[in-house]
């Protein structure tokens, strides 16, 4: 059984950058959960897509519609933003798609993806935020949980606000005081091992920390544009320590900051170490999420057993 694989840098002005992800192209092959995982091992990345025609007589120049599933080291996901932009740029860069419009079939249920110009554009389910941290099973008081996340995440930071977000990884949400600049958020070092230990039991799967981009913090691009808020994200639970740039997290700070700043365009940084910028158009319940990517390596994988 043989078939395509690719690596991709998804958020990417360039190779190198953004977040990169692997993306399988099948068709008339059938994978296990068991041997998709094996080969997310094997690729090693935060995330690898497994892609397939839904209808058995479509190609991927011509389908509009496929079935799409992630895959971490560890375990599937329910949702992958930087991964989903992968494997759309491979449809449509190297398969030639004719279609304006591609739809991915996945359990977050249906997902838009439309190439304008040298972009890639995801509509996505927007997903919401709430305070009730409290409400979490196994946490005696909202003062204890969030001290012990925050403690493990920002240190002796006194964060602004505290939130969580059950859909879709049940992320906890700390935004850090406006105050605060840039170079720290870029320079904390959370303690990942002691997060996994503290929260065994499923109820926390990643760590987002955001900060609202100010002229006074640093918070804007090379070419001087300022960005609306900064972000970045530690998901252990999954096998990611930390996530360069990560579309499924946007979901949730597309929500939270249109809120906060009364928006619904916004320009975000991701600032992990590779980083990556990221466009939010916010509606009722939808996002949109816009960036580009680049293709970094292409081969094939076959598999003997």
């Amino acid at each position: 059984m043989s078939f395509p694989i690719f690596l991709v840098d998804a958020f990417a002005c360039k190779q190198f950058e953004g977040n990169p992800a692997a993306v399988c192209l099948l068709t008339n092959e059938v994978l296990s959960d068991a041997q998709m995982l094996k080969i997310a091992v094997e690729m090693n990345q935060s995330e690898t897509a497994f892609v397939s025609p839904i209808n058995p007589s479509d190609t991927f120049q011509t389908g509009e519609h496929f079935n799409l599933r992630w895959f971490t080291p560890t375990n599937e996901v329910n949702l992958c933003g930087h991964a989903t932009m992968a494997t759309s740029a491979i449809i449509f860069e190297k398969r030639d798609n004719i279609n304006e419009q591609l739809t991915f079939h996945t359990k977050s249920g249906e997902l838009m993806i439309s190439k304008v110009g040298d972009e890639y554009v995801m509509d996505f389910p927007l997903n919401h935020t709430a305070p009730q941290v409290s409400r979490l099973e196994n946490c005696k008081t909202f003062d204890s949980f969030t001290r012990l996340m925050y403690k493990l995440s920002i240190g002796k930071i006194e964060p602004q606000d505290v939130q969580y977000a059950a859909i879709p990884h049940r992320d906890v949400v700390i935004r850090l005081p406006d105050s605060t600049s840039r170079d720290v958020l870029e320079g904390l070092k959370p303690d990942t091992t002691a997060m996994m230990k503290a929260f065994p039991d499923g109820h926390i799967k990643g760590v987002i920390v955001t900060l609202r981009g100010c002229p006074e913090n640093g918070g804007k691009d090379e070419c001087g544009e300022m960005f609306d808020f900064m972000s970045r994200y530690f998901a252990p639970w999954n096998g990611i320590p930390e996530d360069p740039v990560t579309g499924s997290a946007h979901t949730v700070l597309g929500s939270y900051w249109s809120g906060q700043l009364n928006k619904t365009e916004l320009y975000a940084r991701q600032c992990s170490a590779r980083g990556g910028n990221v466009r939010l158009s916010v509606k009722k319940t939808r996002v949109n999420l816009a960036g580009k990517a680049a293709i970094v390596v292409e081969g094939n994988i076959t598999l003997t057993s």
